[in-house]
């Protein structure tokens, strides 16, 4: 079973300064990056874990760059001490304000920790999601005894995903599993 939801959602996390005029180059964690940083949307800064650690930013301008986003916020307006020790940060939005999920979307956190099934054998459980794979997201499983199996988090592979009963079905092609 699935433990309580957060309440707060990681969006993204600060990866360094950017130039000289304190930009922030940030790693995404939403697939929604034009709603969670609009001009004028205030984020929280948390921890690894998603809990908030203290103060806020507003997003003044974003832009995409490499993969990320390069955010302006109106706090800083340099490469200053305090914009280096924004590294390392989580932006985090309340969860009520996380656009409501369509019937076939899940938020990430919710596929940590599922049982990974297949014709009605387990598999594992689901230990990461790599989103930043070229190939798309990518499901870390950990196997008693085996290694790690990654798996690609794709509709055609999903036969269903219940996040409040922990469980997820895979349709796996013959030989994934065996790897």
């Amino acid at each position: 079973m699935a433990g309580p939801e957060p309440e707060y959602l990681i969006v993204g996390s600060v990866q360094k300064p950017h130039g000289i005029k304190g930009e922030l180059m940030v790693r995404l964690e939403t697939d929604r990056p034009g709603v969670v940083f609009a001009p004028g949307r205030e984020l929280l800064l948390g921890d690894a874990e998603g809990r908030p650690s203290g103060g806020t930013l507003t997003v003044e301008r974003a832009r995409p760059f490499k993969g990320g986003m390069l955010v302006k916020v109106p706090q800083h307006g340099g490469r200053t001490p305090e914009v280096e020790a924004l590294r390392g940060r989580t932006l985090l939005i309340p969860r009520e304000q996380a656009a409501p999920l369509d019937d076939d979307e899940v938020f990430y956190h919710q596929v940590i920790g599922l049982k990974v099934m297949a014709d009605g054998v387990q598999v594992g459980v689901v230990q990461e999601l790599y989103d930043d794979a070229p190939s798309g997201p990518l499901l870390s499983v950990r196997r008693e005894g085996k290694k790690e199996l990654l798996i690609p988090f794709v509709k055609g592979m999903v036969r269903r995903l219940d996040a409040a009963q922990g469980v997820l079905e895979l349709e796996a092609p013959a030989g994934l599993l065996d790897l």
